[in-house]
């Protein structure tokens, strides 16, 4: 699988983020859609832009989406959209019961463009990385709404939001499926400090909680429910480990934890398929990482987890959150004039090596409509 980064945040700065209109990938989806196709990608994950649809209250203009959302059904694309990218409308309070509300509302409105556009069972991300956000907006305060000491609060109300809109796409479209991508991480404790291992392993089980909240086996009053839980999405990179107070962890060092281990303690803990949501890195490590993830990925299927997908995550080069720099992290390149991207050929020749040792998955649906496969 391919994702196309879409965040839309705002910076603290004040600077709108909007990485879909910046790439270009709103111009040339159909393309970018296409060029993955020559490499076997037929299904991507991609994203609305929530601040550009609803600029005012209630009022929806769905032409920041609608050619993407066309060009998946014209290239016969399956798509996993995400509904919020860590972007809301300005003016919108994410405190406020309003925020659940109005994304319920616009959820509920997508999902009725999605129906009418398109007969193929709808994928959606309700809102990605809840347990990222809740911890970039409410405790290290460079997301919005900038807070500090509020990450727990922010979380419960990022889960409200989602469930809410859970109930809004299953009333328009009751065979819609849902992915929950969240950061998958390790915690090692510091062999210098023994004494703070619990601290290490309450941090680490953190990770954890956006999907307990959800399934309702945390805070079960805000609506959760196991119903609810239909695929995980585990986002992984190079820097997801670390040791308690101190520095990363990387790859060959005593503390770190193999990536097969984590997947499987996530499909284990839930009884749900997972996938990799989200995986990757920058510059002439990437051919290497991602046969390093497939290689977990494999390892990981033979002990048993429920592992039915690999997105590469950005599948496109993207002008960066912060400064703008080019990120040099894609299958594809920056679009060139001529509406097509280069290609960094180490990613396709290991791309094109694990897609001939791994054997498609089918994610099969909770109800009996026929089931889509990921490829």
């Amino acid at each position: 699988m391919g994702g196309f980064e879409c965040s839309s945040h705002r910076r603290a700065d004040g600077v709108r983020v909007d990485v879909v209109g910046a790439s270009g990938h709103d111009r040339a989806a159909s393309g970018d859609y296409r060029q993955l196709q020559a490499h076997g990608i037929r299904t991507v994950r991609d994203g609305l832009r929530w601040p550009l649809i609803e600029r005012t209250p209630g009022r929806y203009d769905w032409s920041s989406w609608i050619g993407q959302l066309r060009a998946a059904r014209e290239t016969g694309t399956q798509v996993i959209w995400d509904l919020c990218h860590y972007g809301v409308p300005d003016g919108l309070d994410l405190w406020r019961p309003a925020f659940v509300g109005r994304f319920a509302a616009f959820a509920r409105e997508a999902a009725r463009i999605a129906r009418e556009e398109s007969d193929e069972i709808p994928w959606w991300c309700p809102i990605n990385e809840i347990s990222f956000w809740s911890w970039a907006g409410g405790d290290a305060a460079f997301f919005p709404p900038f807070a500090h000491h509020r990450g727990f609060e922010l979380k419960v109300q990022l889960a409200r939001a989602a469930l809410g809109a859970v109930d809004a796409v299953r009333s328009v479209d009751p065979r819609a499926r849902l992915l929950w991508a969240e950061p998958a991480i390790h915690v090692a404790t510091d062999p210098a400090r023994p004494e703070s291992s619990g601290d290490a392993e309450g941090h680490r089980l953190a990770q954890f909680q956006a999907w307990d909240l959800l399934a309702g086996r945390l805070w079960p009053q805000i609506g959760g429910s196991e119903d609810v839980l239909d695929v995980l999405g585990v986002n992984f990179y190079p820097t997801n480990q670390w040791i308690h107070g101190g520095p990363p962890i990387e790859r060959g060092h005593p503390l770190y934890r193999p990536f097969r281990e984590i997947v499987h303690e996530v499909g284990s803990r839930y009884g749900r398929p997972v996938i990799v949501a989200e995986t990757g890195t920058e510059g002439d490590a990437r051919a290497e990482w991602l046969r390093y993830v497939a290689r977990e990925v494999l390892a990981a299927q033979v002990f048993g987890a429920d592992v039915r997908g690999l997105c590469w995550y950005p599948i496109a080069d993207h002008p960066g959150w912060d400064d703008d720099r080019a990120c040099p992290n894609g299958l594809l390149g920056f679009l060139r004039p001529d509406g097509t991207r280069p290609v960094h050929m180490p990613l396709a020749d290991e791309l094109a090596r694990q897609r001939r040792v791994t054997r498609p998955q089918v994610l099969a649906p909770p109800a009996r409509e026929a089931a889509p496969s990921f490829s």
